[in-house]
Order: structure tokens, then sequence, then C-alpha cells
């Protein structure tokens, strides 16, 4: 709620912006109270994109929520698809295979690329850098192609499953990720020498949009915003999940909390990333890819074997599947995820050629049927191209969560907005919302 006007010694005016201001993104509206160009208070109103995800997930089966969460953070729905599996396996006490593990943060971190070279370059843009997005965005598409081979799909991924992800890993997937990273690389390094010592940018971005880590922390903010005022807290060091542990990366933090520090540990933590990724391609166990081509046959050929009952020789022969089900045969699967039926879709093999195996899939599917696990509940975050994205589950005993509760990362530094705000220019509204990287669908769930 916006302050009492009544005692102002100097008339002020009202300005809305949003939603439909472009910078606004149609799901914010700011009603501003200016005086002159100078920013006396900021009323933020949120709800435009509310999607109801919690209730959604409450009534669903376990695997089903998968799909939900990609459309919060749609710019890194990777992310979302690892926390929010790794929440449901801590409840049922599953440990998912280290290949498996391996996946998911090769996964994560090309999602946090795409969600960092999405923010700079689009605040770039809405400050006049038009370039530079263009940079980045063509870099983003390459990433996408990359996400796209490995999962199906470019943005609503539904990559992982209870007890592991969808699929392995495709035979030429390091060497398609190291000649995409080199063309990351040199993006981030051409946008770099547009943005970083460029003047104007400076003058929008220096000295804007100022947080203390005091207040930061206050306000439970974390990411790459808290990261910028010095605080060193990252989800991914201070409480490793998945293979972090192992892996070797730097957290990049700021000194002053301003526009521009969050635009250099965003450059920065593209870099991190890449580095991951590499680093999970060195050392990711083996594992078998693919199958020799006479050992396969298509599905459709399983299919009518095990109806007209020649069932004698299907056992040496693997499915071949369409893209979206790549990975799911029976060689992949111990690679990937947990072999507990109770749990884990049986193999396309099994699914197609005997009655045990299709029962097996349906009922995991069928609503009452699936995925049981006892009564308890759990938190459990992971470090979202934002900051912790977290996730309250309760279970019941039943097939499907009792009550789901999401972090939104992006929501605290939108509560902090006024703060941000009062006192600068109007024109410092477009680098400081740029900089909280508001995705709504996160925000308002």
């Amino acid at each position: 709620m916006m302050s009492d006007t009544s005692g102002r010694s100097q008339k002020t005016y009202m300005l809305n912006m949003g939603p439909a201001h472009p910078a606004m993104h149609g799901v914010v509206r700011l009603v501003l109270e200016l005086q002159g160009e100078k920013i006396i208070d900021v009323d933020a109103e949120i709800g435009y994109l509310h999607r109801a995800f919690e209730k959604h997930a409450e009534n669903e089966t376990w695997n089903n929520v998968v799909p939900w969460t990609d459309r919060l953070n749609y710019v890194s729905p990777l992310i979302n698809n690892v926390g929010y599996a790794m929440a449901v396996e801590r409840l049922a006490g599953i440990e998912v295979p280290e290949r498996g593990q391996y996946i998911r943060v090769i996964a994560s971190e090309i999602s946090r690329v795409t969600d960092h070279l999405t923010c700079v370059g689009a605040s770039a843009m809405e400050l006049g850098a038009f370039t530079v997005f263009l940079y980045m965005i063509k870099a983003r598409e390459y990433l996408y192609q990359l996400v796209d081979n490995l999962t199906g799909a470019r943005v609503t991924t539904s990559f992982t499953r209870v007890g592991g992800v969808k699929g392995d890993l495709p035979a030429d997937f390091a060497e398609k990720f190291r000649a995409i990273a080199k063309e990351v690389r040199t993006a981030v390094a051409e946008s770099g020498q547009l943005l970083t010592r460029n003047r104007i940018f400076m003058d929008r971005m220096e000295g804007t949009g100022i947080l203390s880590s005091a207040d930061a922390i206050a306000y439970g903010i974390t990411g790459p915003f808290l990261r910028s005022t010095g605080v060193s807290y990252d989800v991914r060091r201070s409480h490793p999940y998945a293979v972090y542990g192992k892996l070797d990366f730097e957290i990049p933090v700021g000194s002053t909390g301003d526009n521009y520090d969050r635009y250099l540990c965003r450059m920065a933590e593209i870099e991190q990333s890449l580095r991951l990724v590499e680093q999970c391609l060195e050392q990711i166990p083996e594992g078998k890819h693919s199958l020799e081509p006479k050992e396969i046959k298509h599905a459709y050929e399983i299919q009518d074997a095990g109806k007209f009952g020649d069932t004698a020789l299907l056992a040496k022969y693997a499915a071949k599947v369409d893209q979206t089900l790549e990975g799911m045969s029976k060689d992949d699967q111990p690679n990937t995820r947990v072999l507990d039926r109770t749990i884990t879709l049986p193999s396309k093999e099994s699914t197609y050629s005997n009655i045990e195996g299709l029962m097996n899939h349906f009922e995991l599917v069928m609503w009452s049927w699936g995925v049981k696990i006892p009564p308890s509940q759990t938190y459990f975050a992971v470090e979202g191209g934002n900051g912790e994205l977290g996730f309250h589950l309760v279970s019941d005993g039943g097939d499907g969560p009792y009550r789901v509760r999401c972090r939104p990362p992006c929501l605290f530094p939108m509560a902090a907005l006024k703060k941000l705000l009062v006192g600068g220019q109007i024109a410092d509204v477009i680098p400081t919302f740029g900089s909280v990287n508001m995705i709504a669908g996160e925000l308002d769930r």
C-alpha cells in the first residue's frame, strides 16, 4: 500500500506504469507517485498471471506435477523439474543413480545460462542496446536446440521423473555442447565489449537500484540479487545437492548491490555454469548411450509381435522410439533411474511386449494406483536462476501430494522493489525492474 499523501508539502502526481507498459511484460502494475521525475512512493501490484500451481499440484499424481513445474520459471524450466523431483525423492527416501545426478546438473546449468542470457539481453534491449539482445538470444537459441536434443522439447521439457530423468544423454551430446559453449562464450564476450565499459550503460546502471546486504537478507532475497551485495550464498555450495559437492566452481559476488553489480554477477555466472557442464561431461560415469541398429525394432513392430504372441525373440530387441521417448529403453534405465517397479515406469520394451509391463505402466500413471509415499513432509531447495527455489511437500500416503508450497525466488526482490525505487528517477525503473528478473509464472504461481 502507498503511504498517506495528505502531508505532502509539494504537489505530486500519480502515474500508472504497466501492466501494458512493454518493460512490465504485461504482468505487473506499478503505481508511481512522482515529484517531477523523482519517485516519492511506489505500489507494486502483482497477480496478473496467477496459475494456481500449488492447487493444481495437489490434484495430480506425483509424476504428473512435473509438467506444471515447467511453467514456473519458463526461462529455466529444467531447474524447476530437478528441484521438484528431488523434493519428492527426499520424501520417498530414494537415491538416484550417479549418472542420473550428473545429467540433472548438466540440464540445470544449461538452463541457468539460458536464464541469464535472457535476463541480460532483455534488460539491455530495454535500455536501447538492441544488438546485445540479438547476440544473447542467438546464443540462447543454440542452447535451446541442445535442450531439444536432450529432452525432445525446447521450453516445456518435463525432463525429470521421480527416481531419475526421462532418458540418457544423446550419443553426440558432449561434442554438440562443446561447440555451442564456444558460441555462447563468443556472444557473451562481444556483449561485454558493448556494455561493460559503455558510458551510457554504466550511467543507467551504476548507483541505481541499490540494496544493502543487510536489507537483502532481511527481505529473504537470494541468488544473483543477494550476491551482488557481497553475500556469497549459493544453495549449490551452502547445501550441496546432486553432485555439486564434487565439482569446482566459483561464486561471483559484487560489492555495491546496484544494478551494475547484478549485471556483472550474471555475466560471470554464465561462465561458471559452462565450466560446471564441462566438468560433468568429463566426470560422468560410463553408460551405454545407444544400441547397434540390428538390435533395434520400431515400437510398433514390438507391439504387433506382442499382440500376435510372437514373443520368443522380443527380449533381445530394444524399442526405437521418437525423440521425446529416447533414452527410455531397458539398457538406459539402470544408468539414469531407480530400478523399482513401484516408482519407475518400465522400459518401453517391457510395456510394448508383455502384459506385466503394460499393467505396471498403467498402474503408475493411473490415479489412485501410482507412486505411493508414506505420510511425511519435507522442504528441499535448489539454486534457481533467480535464487533459492524451494518446494515444501506434504504426503498423506496417497499417490499424489496432499499439500504443495513453492518458494519462488523472485518474489522477495519484488517485495523490496519499493525500497529499490523510492528516491530515484522514473528512468531508473527500467534497469532496476530488469535486474529483478521477475518471471511471472514463478512469482504468481
